[in-house]
Formats: C-alpha cells, sequence, structure tokens
C-alpha cells in the first residue's frame, strides 16, 4: 500500500489571498509595526469574542514570555505548569529568572489536573500557567478557584487553541494573558508570530513595551525591553486567514468526529461537557507499543503522525526534575497524533481509520 499518497499530519494551507495580501504590503513600503499589524490585533479579539486588548508577537513563545514579563513575573517567583507540552511552556518561565514548577495532568484531557496543582503550591507561587493542549481547554474553572483562594495569576498557553471555549468563555479570556501562536502548523497562521490577550491595561501597555526596546515613543525607553515586533507581512496574512479559520475548525472537528465513531483498539480523545475542542491534533492512546503503530502506519498505509512529546519537560536537560508525574509519563509513551487537518478527503479519512483499526487488531 505504500504506492498510496502520503497523508501528512499536519498541512499550513496558504492561498491567493494571503499572497495577495502581502504584495498589497510589500507594495506599501509599510513593513513593520504598521496598519496591518494593529488591525490584526484588533479584528484577532473581535473574530474570537475575547473582549480584551491583544498584541501581535514575532512568535508564540515570545508571546509566553513578554507576558509573563508584563504580569510581573521575576527571578525567584515560581509559576505551575505542565510537564507534558512543548518545550517553550517552561522555557518562558525560566527566561524571566523564575522557575517552573511541573505538576501532573489528567489523561481526559491531557491538561493540568487541579488537584496535582494545589499539591504543587508553595511560599515562592505567584502563578499558574495551564496549556489547552491539542485545542482542549484546560480546566480553567478549577484552577481559577485554586487561584483564588491562593491570591495566584492565571496566566494561559493557548498556542493550539484558537476558538476552543470552556462553558460558553474563549480561551485566553480567563487568566492574565493568553497566548495564541501563529507558526505554520496551528489552526491558523501568519507564517510565524503570536498573539496576546490582556486582561487590562496595564497587561496591554506593559506588552507593548517589552515587544518594541521597551519604548512606545522612540527613544524614549521606560524598561529594557525585546524586539519581538511582527511585521505587517505576517500581520496581512494572519487577517486573511481569520476569515477562513471557522471553517478549517468546522472542518477538524467534523473529521475528528469521524475518526472517533469508526477506531477501534485505541482511546480516542474525549471532550468535557461544556468544552468546544478545536482539535489542533487529534490526540489517541495507544496502551501497547505506540511507537511501533506510528511506524506501521507510515510503512503500510503510507498515514503520518505525530508524538507530542515524547519526553516531559522535566526530563529535558535544562530543567531535570525528580518528581513523580505518573499521568504525564504515561501520555508521553501512549500519545500519538493523527492527522485531523482541514485538507483530508473522505478517502484520507478511511485509510486512516482501515489502517489503525487493521493495525490495533493485529497488535502492532
Amino acid at each position: 500500500m505504500i504506492d498510496l499518497p502520503f497523508i501528512p499530519p499536519a498541512k499550513p494551507i496558504i492561498g491567493d489571498e494571503e499572497r495577495a495580501a502581502v504584495d498589497r504590503v510589500l507594495r506599501s513600503g509599510m513593513l513593520a509595526q504598521g496598519p496591518e499589524v494593529a488591525a490584526f490585533e484588533k479584528e484577532f479579539s473581535e473574530h474570537f469574542g475575547l473582549g480584551r486588548a491583544c498584541v501581535a508577537v514575532n512568535s508564540g513563545t515570545s508571546g509566553l514570555h513578554l507576558g509573563l514579563l508584563s504580569s510581573g513575573i521575576k527571578a525567584g517567583d515560581e509559576v505551575i505548569v505542565p510537564s507534558f507540552t512543548f518545550a517553550a511552556t517552561a522555557n518562558s518561565v525560566a527566561l524571566t529568572g523564575a522557575t517552573p514548577v511541573f505538576a501532573d495532568i489528567a489523561l481526559d484531557d491531557f491538561t493540568l489536573d487541579p488537584a496535582a496543582v494545589e499539591a504543587s503550591i508553595t511560599e515562592r507561587t505567584r502563578a499558574i500557567m495551564p496549556v489547552h493542549l491539542y485545542g482542549h481547554p484546560a480546566k480553567m474553572e478549577a484552577l481559577r478557584a485554586i487561584c483564588d483562594a491562593h491570591g495566584l495569576m492565571l496566566f494561559e498557553d493557548a498556542a493550539q487553541a484558537h476558538g476552543a471555549s470552556l462553558n460558553g468563555t474563549p480561551v485566553g479570556a480567563f487568566g492574565t494573558f493568553g497566548m495564541f501562536s501563529l507558526y505554520p502548523t496551528k489552526n491558523m497562521t501568519s507564517g510565524e508570530g503570536g498573539m496576546v490577550s490582556a486582561v487590562d491595561e496595564t497587561v496591554e501597555r506593559n506588552l507593548r513595551l517589552y515587544r518594541n526596546q521597551g519604548m512606545l515613543q522612540q527613544y524614549h525607553n521606560e524598561v529594557v525591553g525585546l524586539n519581538n515586533r511582527m511585521t505587517d507581512i505576517h500581520a496581512a496574512i494572519g487577517r486573511v486567514q481569520l476569515t477562513k479559520v471557522d471553517a478549517w475548525t468546522k472542518k477538524r472537528q467534523e473529521n475528528a468526529a469521524f475518526l472517533s465513531a469508526n477506531l477501534e483498539g485505541v482511546t480516542p480523545p474525549p471532550v468535557a461537557e461544556g468544552a468546544v475542542h478545536v482539535y489542533h491534533q487529534y490526540t489517541i492512546r495507544v496502551p501497547q507499543d505506540r511507537d511501533g503503530l506510528a511506524k506501521a502506519l507510515k510503512d503500510e498505509y503510507n498515514v503520518g503522525s505525530g508524538m507530542f512529546y515524547p519526553v516531559p519537560n522535566h526530563r529535558l536537560k535544562p530543567f531535570q526534575v525528580d518528581k513523580d508525574l505518573p499521568n504525564t509519563e504515561r501520555a508521553a509513551l501512549e500519545c500519538l497524533s493523527l492527522p485531523v487537518h482541514p485538507s483530508l478527503s473522505q478517502a484520507d479519512l478511511e485509510r486512516i481509520v482501515t489502517a489503525v483499526n487493521t493495525l490495533a487488531k493485529a497488535g502492532a
């Protein structure tokens, strides 16, 4: 079957409208921090119903870093984060001089377990930063209650969750800040970039200072800042993608529904009551030989897949912490993300189902 066309695990979609938008900016001569960025910030907030200002930056990691700085996180502080996530979550905390404290996840949605978070709080804890992993919202109401009880801030790593929500509240509208990544493989892209929602004018102003060398007025630097600006070229791409992301999300959800209704021998991703899952990834759990299944999918059916994340953050070289995180370790061994992107055809979906079911039954 390897003569079949490859089904990639992810596929960015860039069309003629995005190309035209880039050409428009190039012709304008205003390439950085111009009208496209300002328009993108406003339109992003309105599109996802965030009810707060957004600030565009040059990457999702920059967005996390600047969000933490803008919220007052500093050396000596602790921020509770999941270990089962991309390294940028912990990296951004460490870059402020603070310490990422790793708490375990719940296996139902792969996001922070509130009980594990509560057990991780110390006198140095300043904030909790859950990740809305794979496009499923974290347990924000329980985490908010913990923050309120202990006087902590709540942040959001919403890198993978554009349009996700919990009980009617969109992700990015719960915390002091929320960061959305605009990397090419995300549910929408600006080519590269990030968008940060700010709970109030103080956080918004700080974000704008830190992204632009510490100044709002040229040569009047107020803080030690960075060059984390988004270009107008990237913003123009993002503005076009905003007009398409809802249809893409709907297709992702339809693809996920088909997979969940037809897959056998693996554990499909459940969706919590009140949650809207936007399926950045469709992540199953494979109780035995996940790596073998991934290899066989490619070798025998030409179906791509992804392992996100086989090495938890707390075992990465920069962080190495001796901590018992059983659900995190289990997820790292069992999780496999199948194609769910909106470019999949019905034939692609049927081949994915046939491949997984056949291989799972055979014990691959």
